[in-house]
């Protein structure tokens, strides 16, 4: 690996041995495990995601299919203390969110104090004047958080983008862990790492700890999911599976009297929890889409008369905007009382005049983005964009410069990734997912570490041809963990408060 700007994350700036002190381990792995081994293994993963279905459709190409999800075995590592300060900043960041959700659709205090346009929220394509005035179950909107992370330094951490509408990536999280436990117990027994597995049951607790009141002890929660066509369909199926709950489809509910209601062969069952992966255009045509034939007429009656909760809420869009979030540090302070413990990127926004004259006399040197993009399509890398591509931009931005912000090209760490040419450094980000119930903020010790599978590419989606890697969390900064009686490593994760055991070695086929 050759010298680079780039920050990696195991050898650190140098990019050289010997690597960071806390992942001699890992550094000494890499060098004693032969290519064809790490290739071995990891087309042993492929193969398992393959004989899953674990895929992912990539849109915009001359023969779209279903594909398997691009797997690296070479794992991504932070340190305990690494860890801590992202958690708490992602805690911090997730109830400002909550607290905005709350209020533009309330009292819009942030609007009458002057912290934010109200245009910009108002007049916003992602803001959901038919719910204004709702109030979710226990005043929780954001349930579910993927916050988008790219990092540049040992401790230099900046939110990319949030995500509070149907953030997905879960799945690939346990697959991930699943295929490294089976395939690489090995460096389980080096590491102390906090286990994931326990997901499927902390978001059960979520749902059931936001159902609304009267519930009772056992309240009924389902995912409704658009269906099969959807590209995210396998997630939406493993979820419920492992939660062991019902996954449904529009048609599979009926609202009466204002409440939710699940036909089955024995007859209608009240529906208390919905957690939906279908975008608020498709929940109900009776309010919003009228043509839609994916969602439910009279839900969102049902939600407005508390009789159900909706994970996550409707007109959680707004604070996927792109343009809300380059004001994420303001809203922050003005909800918590603190700066922000995790920094936004840099952002212009072209809306405003300034700004736009600065951008279009740097595009070459700038990330360009749609304020409600996603998925990495609508999007310019000037520095690696052709000519023909940044006068499209130009183009569009002069057009209509309100539906985009641009970005500084920052230099992303890297983690060394098995490409054709043997272990070489690849581009990174990170989505951590973040739980909100009636119970409190969780943060998953874990996440979806996004790769870039071409040499130096900044683009991660999968959509755009990234990959994933599993994401350690180490319980201590230390390297070796400790032996059971067995042999078989030891792991500890939090789960709700509590600690508990999980063996830390062959998971076994994975669910």
């Amino acid at each position: 690996m050759g010298k680079r700007n780039a920050f990696d994350e195991i050898m650190g700036f140098s990019g050289k041995s010997p690597p960071r002190p806390a992942l001699t381990a890992l550094g000494e792995w890499l060098d004693d495990t032969p290519d064809a081994e790490l290739r071995r293994r990891q087309e042993a993963a492929e193969s398992t995601f393959r004989q899953l279905g674990i895929t992912f459709a990539v849109y915009g190409e001359s023969e779209a299919s279903e594909r398997i999800i691009p797997f690296d075995i070479v794992p991504r590592v932070f340190l305990k203390s690494e860890w801590d300060r992202l958690s708490d900043g992602l805690v911090q960041r997730v109830e400002a969110i909550n607290a905005f959700l709350e209020d533009i659709y309330g009292d819009r205090k942030i609007i009458s104090d002057g912290i934010l346009p109200a245009d910009l929220v108002l007049g916003n394509d992602q803001f959901r004047p038919e719910i204004a005035g709702i109030k979710p179950p226990h005043g929780i909107a954001a349930h579910i958080c993927g916050i988008d992370l790219v990092r540049t330094g040992p401790d230099e951490f900046y939110v990319l983008e949030d995500n509070a509408r149907t953030p997905s990536g879960v799945s690939y999280m346990l697959e991930n862990r699943e295929a490294m436990l089976r395939l690489c117990p090995e460096l389980f027994h080096e590491f102390r790492v906090a286990a994931v597995d326990s997901y499927p049951d902390l978001l059960l607790e979520t749902m059931k700890s936001v159902a609304p009141h009267g519930s009772g002890p056992n309240p009924q929660c389902v995912v409704l999911t658009p269906g099969h066509y959807n590209s995210a369909y396998y997630e939406h199926s493993f979820l419920a599976d492992s939660m062991g709950i019902e996954l449904v489809e529009g048609a599979d509910l009926v609202v009466d009297d204002d409440k939710v209601w699940m036909r089955t062969i024995q007859g209608l069952v009240q529906v208390h929890v919905i957690y939906r992966r279908t975008d608020d255009d498709y929940l109900d045509p009776l309010v919003f889409r009228p043509d839609s034939a994916l969602g439910v007429p009279g839900l969102i009656a049902a939600y407005a008369a508390g009789n159900v909760a909706i994970l996550n809420a409707p007109g959680n869009g707004i604070a996927d905007d792109k343009a809300i979030y380059s004001y994420m540090p303001e809203i922050v302070k003005y909800y918590t009382g603190s700066e922000a413990k995790l920094p936004n990127v840099e952002t212009f926004r072209c809306r405003e005049p300034q700004s736009l004259k600065y951008v279009l006399e740097n595009l070459e040197q700038l990330v360009v983005k749609l304020v409600d993009g996603s998925g990495g399509y609508g999007m310019l890398v000037g520095p690696t964009a052709s000519k023909q591509e940044v006068e499209t931009f130009r183009a569009a931005l002069k057009a209509e410069p309100h539906r985009y912000i641009a970005q500084p090209t920052l230099a992303l760490s890297t983690v060394p990734t098995l490409a054709n040419s043997g272990v070489s450094p690849r581009h990174v980000d990170f989505r951590p997912f973040v739980l909100s119930g009636s119970d409190g903020v969780r943060v998953v010790p874990g996440g979806l570490t996004r790769v870039a599978l071409k040499e130096g590419s900044l683009v991660v989606n999968s959509s755009q041809g990234g990959g994933t890697k599993d994401s350690f969390v180490l319980m201590d900064d230390g390297m070796q963990q400790t032996q059971s009686a067995d042999g078989q490593a030891q792991s500890q994760t939090q789960s709700g408060g509590k600690m508990s055991q999980s063996q830390g070695s062959d998971g076994g086929d994975a669910a």
